[in-house]
């Protein structure tokens, strides 16, 4: 082999490993956006249904969030330079669109602020229950995390190494130790009427397309490789999830004194009746380890984003004042509400899915790609197959998902 064909061997190798690691850091990039604190409402909002018909809600919102994703690479595949999803919805469907796009933006990010501020102060009041109650755990977590908020992405993003470490290090552990508590008989009940009750936190537990943007720019515009790592990364919060589902609901009943009906109509996360039915508290304690990272990590994400998102809208330079105008502007809303409402977890997540994530990151994208294709005739390096018969198929789920959500808030007793 002379030296020539050695080096072509070589950068062809190298390209290959490097794509590769690409595609395998750009799954993740995904997965990590979609899995956090929805997680731990999921067994909660689904339990009326049953493990088998939550299964299918699973599959059924990861197939429209993933399907939503690659709709909404192709159009960034129409945008010039760096976009988002405010750009894109003027672009495609022009002033009503973006305004539309900033309302519900708003109402998903502070539904979303809402709900980790208070499940995180939950936390904090379950740590120190003589000292701290449920109306003041909020304000005492946003007084310590908030600064790091305030701090900026550089700072959260060292921390949320350690986080995102610890996330994966304490779902394993309950993985391990939790299966031997998992009662077969408990996974048998199901009632497919009322499984669409956790379609709305379903949605958002398979939330991620705001970074498709992104994630085209870091994959380098490869359009294959993107489209990949949407598949694949969408696909890991799948499989999490089950296995989750698996064990929560396995280890605790749906009915009776703490079960999972008892914490749904207390508004609590899914790891709170665990310390009712195990006997050994390593469990309880792991899966409140898994609470915490899981819900920090989905607070500092959120609040990062909203912090970003303000400034930009605001057209405000983010030096120290901006910012801590900006923070107090994020976090006192939700302040107010948690403490007149220190059980509306479920609630808030209840509502940014329902209707936040299936106007912003269902609805939307359809519209986008629909009038983008057919009415502005646009096209760049990649379409969504299935044409108008799969975007109608689409579009009557995400409407029947905002049905049932409608329904639910305001018929169902």
């Amino acid at each position: 082999m002379n030296l020539t064909h050695y080096n072509r061997v070589y950068f062809i190798i190298s390209e290959i490993m490097h794509k590769q690691g690409s595609l395998f850091k750009g799954s993740l990039l995904v997965a990590g956006t979609s899995i956090g604190g929805g997680m731990l409402a999921l067994p909660v909002a689904t339990s009326l249904g049953g493990f088998i018909p939550a299964l299918l809600i699973y599959f059924l919102c990861w197939a429209f969030m993933a399907s939503t994703g690659l709709l909404f690479l192709e159009v960034s595949t129409w945008m010039k330079g760096e976009s988002n999803i405010i750009t894109m919805a003027q672009t495609t469907l022009g002033r009503p669109g973006k305004w539309a796009a900033w309302v519900i933006y708003l109402f998903l990010f502070y539904c979303l602020t809402l709900a980790y501020v208070v499940g995180c102060g939950n936390l904090v009041s379950q740590l120190m229950p003589d000292f701290v109650s449920l109306h003041y755990g909020p304000l005492i977590f946003v007084l310590l995390f908030g600064p790091f908020v305030y701090a900026g992405a550089h700072v959260v993003g060292r921390l949320n190494v350690l986080l995102m470490l610890g996330l994966g290090v304490f779902y394993i552990a309950f993985v391990v130790l939790g299966f031997s508590h998992v009662n077969a008989e408990h996974l048998i009940y199901r009632n497919w009427s009322l499984s669409i009750l956790g379609l709305p936190i379903a949605f958002t537990a398979f939330a991620y397309q705001g970074i498709i943007p992104t994630l085209v720019g870091y994959m380098d515009e490869d359009i294959r490789q993107t489209r990949l790592a949407i598949l694949i990364g969408s696909f890991i919060p799948l499989i999490t999830y089950i296995i989750w589902q698996w064990l929560i609901q396995g280890i605790v009943p749906t009915f009776g004194p703490g079960g999972l009906v008892e914490t749904l109509n207390n508004g609590d996360n899914a790891v709170v009746p665990l310390k009712n039915f195990l006997d050994t508290s390593s469990v309880y304690m792991i899966g409140q380890c898994f609470a915490f990272f899981a819900l920090v990590t989905s607070f500092f994400g959120v609040t990062l984003g909203l912090l970003d998102f303000l400034a930009d809208g605001l057209h405000l330079k983010k030096d120290a004042w901006n910012k801590l105008g900006l923070c107090l502007i994020i976090f006192i809303p939700p302040l107010l509400i948690s403490y007149s409402h220190p059980h509306v977890f479920l609630e808030a997540l209840d509502y940014a899915g329902g209707y936040g994530c299936a106007l912003l990151l269902g609805l939307l994208p359809l519209l986008m790609v629909w009038v983008g294709r057919y009415t502005k005739n646009f096209k760049g390096s990649y379409s969504f197959p299935g044409g108008k018969i799969v975007l109608l198929l689409l579009l009557v789920f995400v409407v029947f998902e905002l049905a049932c959500e409608t329904y639910i808030k305001f018929f169902y007793r």
